[in-house]
């Protein structure tokens, strides 16, 4: 067993750790720039805060509960490389849509955008792990799903 810290210098494993880095920074960053947008730019009332806050919430982990077994599904089945290309090509688009959203202050453009992020990172999430064993050798498949 080796350590698992050497993985992130190799190219077998930087660019799947650096893609999943930039996804989970890029979704925390957009949800918390529209909730900050939304609570302290948009909305006075308390209330309509916090009502959209749970609402938000719930639109960004709606899909992981309708959508897993799917995802799940399709990371088995496909090629795993097809995916990952079509999910991160979908995850730009998003954001641009999102960035509009911000931009215009645009309530429900953001909710699409934010719901479109949890689909997203559904479909992101059994892939980044079915395709280590592709890219690491058997005693390193461990190590680096606990770095990813």
């Amino acid at each position: 067993m080796h350590d698992a810290l050497h993985l992130v210098k190799t190219r077998r494993f930087l660019p799947i750790f650096v893609t999943q880095f930039l996804g989970a920074f890029n979704d925390n960053l957009f949800r918390t720039a529209m909730v900050l947008l939304v609570i302290y730019g948009i909305y006075g009332d308390a209330e309509q805060e916090a009502t959209f806050s749970a609402i938000a919430g719930g639109l960004f982990i709606a899909p992981f509960f309708l959508l897993s077994a799917l995802a799940g599904q399709l990371a088995d089945g496909i090629d795993k490389a097809r995916i990952v290309r079509l999910v991160k090509t979908a995850e730009i688009l998003i954001m641009l849509f999102g960035a509009a959203g911000l931009l215009l202050h645009n309530i429900p453009l953001l909710l699409a955008a934010l719901t479109a992020m949890g689909v997203h990172s559904t479909f992101f999430g059994p892939i980044k792990y079915a395709i280590l064993p592709q890219h690491l050798e058997r005693d390193e498949v461990l190590g680096g799903t606990g770095l990813v």
